[in-house]
């Protein structure tokens, strides 16, 4: 199954065989005004996030692993369910994260909706202001998770080795220190390289082509092994974006730096800016 599916693919689905989930920003009361038929609504930051010391974590610190299996659970999510996660940001928002978290207990049949909300309301995708009510499940999974993460000081060490690829995917202004709009420092951590989550899009905020990103992606890695590339951004959130993207691309999904630019800003660790 891949981890993209379209808004005309979505209309041919039979809505008795899938969940969908809106895992776009904002509040239950932007839900509750429209979104997919059918569809339930899941918060990045009740549902898909722990909170704590931005130090330890960052902005979004993944949740303990047996509450996300308690929350897919009162979602009426089984082990066998189909899964589509759309969100209001081309996917680049929540239901990335979500998808990578779903992937990261073992979960496989997930899909995130190529361009997003709009994508299936221009294809004629029917929605709805109804509030959609699950019926409790029983979920089984490992309780650790399955993919691959790493600490603030394993990055610090992997910044250090030319072997290892560390990928910055927030905007070139942020990565660069121009501006900062969220955490308390702008810059960068050095040694990252910038490839900004946008570029994995094309004009129209589809996904671009599996064989543009696999050839785009594998000039610049050079061979490296997916397990020597580590991908952040300010939270851990749209990096999962590139994390998608690289497996819709078919090179496998790297290491994940969950804490991400508003752990590493507030932990007296070197900074780079434009000069450095």
């Amino acid at each position: 199954m891949k981890p993209i599916v379209s808004a005309a693919e979505l209309m041919f689905f039979d809505k008795n065989d899938i969940i969908i989930f809106d895992v776009s920003s904002g509040s239950e009361s932007r839900y509750a005004v429209s979104h997919l038929e059918g569809a339930l609504y899941i918060d990045l930051e009740r549902h898909l996030a722990d909170v704590g010391d931005f130090r330890v974590g960052g902005r979004h610190p993944l949740p303990i692993i047996t509450e996300f299996i308690r929350v897919l659970e009162g979602f009426g999510v089984t082990n066998e369910s189909h899964l589509v996660l759309y969100d209001d940001k081309n996917g680049s928002n929540a239901a990335a994260r979500f998808w990578w978290m779903l992937r990261a207990i073992g979960h496989k049949k997930v899909q995130v909706l190529n361009g997003g909300f709009q994508a299936a309301v221009t294809a004629g995708y029917s929605t709805s202001s109804d509030v959609e009510m699950p019926v409790r499940s029983k979920y089984v999974a490992k309780l650790e998770w399955q993919l691959a993460t790493v600490s603030i000081q394993e990055v610090d060490i992997a910044r250090q080795d030319l072997a290892t690829i560390v990928i910055d995917v927030r905007d070139n202004d942020r990565y660069l220190g121009l501006r900062e709009p969220i955490d308390l420092i702008a810059g960068h951590i050095p040694g990252a390289i910038n490839i900004p989550f946008t570029e994995n899009l094309d004009a129209m905020g589809f996904f671009r082509p599996e064989m543009e990103l696999n050839k785009k992606y594998n000039a610049i890695f050079g061979g490296t092994n997916v397990q020597d590339i580590i991908v952040h951004c300010g939270s851990g959130v749209t990096a999962c974006h590139t994390l998608l993207a690289l497996d819709y691309a078919g090179l496998g999904i790297p290491k994940l730096y969950v804490g991400s630019w508003s752990e590493w800003s507030r932990n007296s660790l070197p900074i780079g800016s434009r000069n450095n």
